[in-house]
């Protein structure tokens, strides 16, 4: 039924890498935008990925420069927060009507400017990290958090109900969020304390990261961020992150000890895709505060 939708992904990052995976093994009609090196790597040996320890190869289109009438049914954008304006902006006059953002963010205004109602907010049920140009990554499962997508205005549209039925035929779990900006603001009050990870000249190494005094600046700054959420009238969505700002310091630091002893997590927080996020994270604390001080 969805195999005749045209889907492209706009960067091949990791992130962009794992949802064209996912449809090109599914048989779907994929393409990836890619520029220089990783462009001559997809063009070459296709889509390269570890799979139990073994490398595999998967064939994908690609293409170097998106043409106005090159037209898609969705466009996927998933891109980190400091890049998002830009990646849009080469998008703008692309007659595609429907424009999936799979990033962070804590609102919509300037991504509307640009692309208007062709706008559809979403978040990546997705993680990993690219070395010597194979993937390394998952997908969330039904225990944790899938794709997440919905229309600004919550209403159930016929592009989200479109959308929801390609990821059901790729067999990915996926939730039709009907507040995104509460999501998309509660999921930043929890990422932006990663910047306790950072260093002057790059990440912390995994004991310190797992130290007492790092992991209760975070239990801290969790708290305190949810606390000014809900103090601004912004529901804290889902009810697992609610939960994480009422639990004692404590309890969250053992959990990101937890976390901190998972080798994909390590490698998500701390290896190098993390590098590659500082900007993300330092302008998403800016942009985050302020917000939060508006609505207050």
């Amino acid at each position: 039924m969805n195999t005749n939708k045209r889907l492209l992904i706009f960067g091949a990052g990791v992130i962009g890498s794992v949802y064209a995976l996912r449809f090109a093994q599914y048989g779907l009609d994929v393409t990836m935008l890619a520029r220089g090196k990783r462009l001559d790597v997809l063009k070459k040996n296709g889509l390269l990925y570890n799979e139990d320890g073994i490398i595999k190869q998967i064939p994908i289109k690609t293409i170097e420069k998106l043409d106005n009438d090159d037209i898609y049914d969705f466009i996927f954008v998933p891109v980190r927060y400091d890049q998002a304006e830009s990646a849009l902006t080469v998008i703008k006059n692309n007659q595609s009507k429907s424009i999936v953002t799979l990033t962070n963010t804590i609102g919509y205004e300037s991504w509307l400017e640009i692309v208007g109602d062709r706008l559809l907010p979403g978040f990546p049920g997705a993680g990993g990290d690219i070395k010597g140009d194979v993937l390394y990554a998952q997908f969330g499962t039904k225990q944790h958090q899938g794709t997440i997508f919905g229309e600004i205005n919550g209403l159930i549209t016929e592009r989200v109900k479109v959308l929801a039925q390609i990821f059901d035929s790729v067999n990915l779990h996926y939730e039709i969020q009907k507040d995104i900006q509460a999501f998309h603001i509660s999921h930043t009050a929890l990422a932006i304390v990663n910047k306790h990870f950072y260093t002057n000249d790059g990440m912390m190494d995994l004991e310190s990261a797992r130290s007492v005094s790092t992991l209760s600046k975070i239990a801290a700054e969790i708290k305190q961020n949810i606390h000014l959420v809900e103090q601004a009238g912004i529901p804290v969505i889902p009810p697992e992150t609610k939960a994480m700002g009422e639990l004692p310091v404590n309890e969250i630091i053992s959990r990101y000890r937890q976390m901190l002893n998972n080798d994909f997590i390590i490698d998500v927080k701390l290896g190098n895709h993390a590098v590659s996020q500082r900007a993300e994270i330092m302008l998403l604390d800016e942009m985050f505060h302020k917000k939060i001080s508006i609505r207050r």
